[in-house]
């Protein structure tokens, strides 16, 4: 057994294809748009076979995204070393998005860092 693709609603489904294409690698499908609900949506595929559904609906809630609460709390990305996660960070940090964590090491052995990335959502950049 095997997780088939983890999916998130977002605000701007563009802007959010983008952010992970040219941050993350990731490759896109055609957008999906279901006319009768006006529900919208791309798969996101990236390396080893994991795939992200990004999905637009109207009427979307959008609560506050606290880092301290129950449920799922970030997506990690293998992006391959330490430099790698070095340099990502820096530049995710360089064009805005925040910083919560690291780079560093962690008490059990992962280099990291966390960043507030895509509406809010936090992304973690392992090696």
């Amino acid at each position: 057994m095997y997780i088939e693709h983890i999916a998130m609603y977002v605000n701007d489904l563009e802007k959010t294809r983008y952010f992970f294409i040219k941050y993350l690698g990731a490759k896109s499908n055609d957008l999906y748009h279901n006319q009768k609900t006006n529900f919208k949506s791309y798969f996101l595929s990236f390396d080893n076979g994991a795939r992200l559904e990004i999905m637009n609906k109207p009427h979307l809630v959008d609560d506050e995204k606290s880092l301290q609460r129950t449920g799922y709390i970030h997506i990690a990305f293998s992006v391959g070393s330490k430099e790698k996660v070095d340099t990502l960070t820096q530049e995710l940090k360089s064009q805005g998005y925040r910083v919560v964590s690291g780079p560093r090491t962690t008490g059990d052995g992962y280099y990291e860092s966390c960043i507030i990335g895509i509406e809010g959502n936090q992304i973690e950049l392992t090696v």
